[in-house]
């Protein structure tokens, strides 16, 4: 499984939306209804899963699933 894919699965879960409208261009706050409780909590599954720490000014960069997922492959 690639990193867009267990990425996808984990927000799709988090969110409880599709995994198929799940797309790299898909906009976090906007696409999935997220408010900043959520992102927070979307964070902290991710540093769980990959065994990262995603610091607070980067996390503010977060726009698209797609940051998400080149922020995960750079520092895995």
């Amino acid at each position: 499984m690639d990193t867009f894919e267990q990425i996808r699965a984990l927000l799709a879960e988090h969110f409880e939306v599709d995994e198929d409208r799940i797309t790299m261009d898909s906009d976090i706050m906007e696409d999935f209804e997220a408010d900043s409780l959520d992102v927070v909590d979307m964070i902290m599954s991710l540093e769980d899963e990959f065994g990262i720490e995603v610091p607070d000014e980067v996390v503010e960069t977060f726009h698209t699933v797609g940051d998400v997922v080149r922020y995960v492959e750079e520092n895995t």
